[in-house]
């Protein structure tokens, strides 16, 4: 028995043939209406045909993933993997355990299938018993019809997967993204143990479904419409989040574990808004904003700290965006929360000027950190003997890092740290090209037992992030309706916190 089939026996109950009638009688009769055509689905056809382009005459296994447990019997919320999804259309909470198979036809081409669990019959166990997939528990799941309606490709049972993944073993080439969905694998591995001398050895099958992984990732380099209008939803309502933030920095002092209680202000908006965060939201006060990844946010917000907030809101469609506002929780910058910000600002800005077509992807960093570094050297920070010149020596330089260890840009879209597994050829070498999406974020951070700093701006982080688009004739900031200049981000929190109080 699998993983996905094992069920709870502490919680079984019987089920008398007089009461499976009696369940399956009395209901009114479903409604025979499909969905509409989805906005996605040309899209989705679209980027499926750049992959039976790559692939010719292979069969390719694209799964879904499946329900993962956070305790016990209860689930995580699902989310499908980001290829399955970017290659269907299916979003927040779309049919897991589903997998796309894209066919080979014998003209060219491919055939588009999707495996799921279709709805079941009132007359099933499945439709009251199913913990995790009945109608009753999980509410009701689209028909073969719908699917097809909705996202204009072919649908099947999941049941008849295995079948379908085995059909000519040994004469045709089967690829699988291995992390998607282990027991998938598995049976594709099995699939292929008759075919070893066609395809080759474990080692060479293993790196061809590399190759798939890959060619996916990379794919989404580029942005198509549906995806960009997806990003600006994502951002308006991270900024609906992030002034939903100001707007408690107060109760947040007042209550105590402040970071919580923004932390919670902004995630009740994403969840409104769209699926949900796109990743586990940063809000990090004082000393903690020196650490990078500081998702505890157990700690309390003081008057006269800034807060770092490193948060995005997930669409349905998965896209998220990724914004850092790093704000003054009583409203105004002091001397030396001034002096590190506008030194970012300014590393930030030099950055976003650098994301035009044609240049590389690696001179948004170079562009910005060429700016801290001569911040760091006019401060006095730098070793003795070394200047702005000598840190940014990548052999023998890199001084500069102690106050920014990370790297100022990636890409964006339905991952957070998206076409991640793109080769450096095509990610930090490549030239930008218009559809690209991408972070500039900069920061200075220095932690508050760092003795190569002057006392006033120990415990002092900043960070400044904006999702930019790369244009066909330089650049669009689209969340430049977030306040980012100093004198911007003080007035947008007098003028948030006007409203709220009055």
């Amino acid at each position: 028995m699998s993983e996905k089939q094992q069920k709870s026996q502490s919680r079984s109950q019987p089920s008398p043939e007089a009461f499976r009638s009696f369940i399956a009688t009395g209901w009114a009769p479903r409604g025979t209406d499909c969905p509409a055509r989805a906005e996605v689905a040309d899209f989705a056809a679209k980027r499926r045909a750049a992959v039976s382009d790559a692939f010719p005459g292979e069969r390719l296994v694209i799964p879904a993933g499946g329900l993962k447990v956070r305790s016990n019997d209860t689930d995580y919320i699902f989310r499908p993997h980001s290829a399955f999804a970017h290659l269907t259309g299916l979003g927040a909470d779309r049919e897991p355990d589903a997998v796309l198979v894209l066919e080979p036809r014998d003209g060219g081409g491919h055939d588009a299938v999707l495996f799921f669990r279709p709805l079941a019959g009132r007359d099933t166990e499945e439709f009251f018993a199913d913990a995790r997939y009945g109608e009753f528990w999980v509410g009701r799941r689209p028909t073969i019809e719908d699917v097809e309606a909705e996202l204009g490709l072919s649908a099947r049972h999941i049941d008849e997967f295995a079948d379908a993944v085995a059909k000519d073993a040994g004469e045709i080439g089967v690829r699988v993204v291995r992390d998607a969905d282990g027991e998938v694998t598995a049976a594709v591995e099995k699939a292929r143990a008759s075919e070893a001398e066609a395809e080759g050895s474990v080692e060479q099958r293993a790196e061809a479904d590399e190759e798939l992984a890959r060619f996916l990732s990379t794919l989404r380099l580029v942005k198509d419409h549906f995806e960009i209008e997806q990003m600006r939803q994502a951002i308006a309502a991270t900024a609906e989040g992030f002034e939903a933030i100001i707007a408690e920095l107060a109760e947040a002092v007042r209550r105590g574990r402040g970071e919580r209680w923004l932390e919670g202000s902004f995630g009740l908006r994403a969840r409104h808004r769209g699926n949900g965060v796109g990743y586990e939201s940063i809000c990090a006060a004082g000393d903690h904003a020196n650490t990078l990844h500081w998702i505890k946010n157990t700690g309390d917000v003081q008057e006269e700290d800034l807060v770092l907030v490193d948060a995005g809101v997930e669409v349905d469609s998965l896209y998220t965006a990724d914004i850092t506002r790093t704000l003054p929780v009583d409203g105004t910058y002091d001397e030396a929360q001034r002096k590190v910000y506008e030194a970012v600002y300014a590393a930030q800005q030099a950055g976003i000027a650098a994301v035009q077509p044609g240049n590389k992807f690696s001179d948004i960093h170079a562009a910005a950190i060429r700016v801290i570094a001569e911040h760091l050297f006019e401060w006095g920070l730098l070793p003795d003997g070394v200047d702005v010149e000598a840190t940014l020596d990548k052999e023998t330089g890199q001084f500069h890092r102690r106050w920014m260890v990370h790297g100022t840009s990636h890409h964006l879209g339905i991952d957070v740290h998206d076409c991640a597994l793109a080769l450096r050829e095509d990610y930090m070498d490549a030239e930008l090209e218009p559809g690209m999406i991408l972070t500039v974020e900069p920061g200075l951070y220095f932690k508050a037992d760092d003795e190569l700093v002057p006392q006033e701006l120990r415990g002092t982080g900043v960070r400044i992030e904006d999702d930019v688009l790369v244009t066909e004739t330089g650049h669009e900031v689209l969340s430049s309706d977030i306040p980012s200049e100093l004198a911007d981000v003080e007035a947008w929190i007098a003028r948030v916190r006007g409203g709220a109080s009055a």
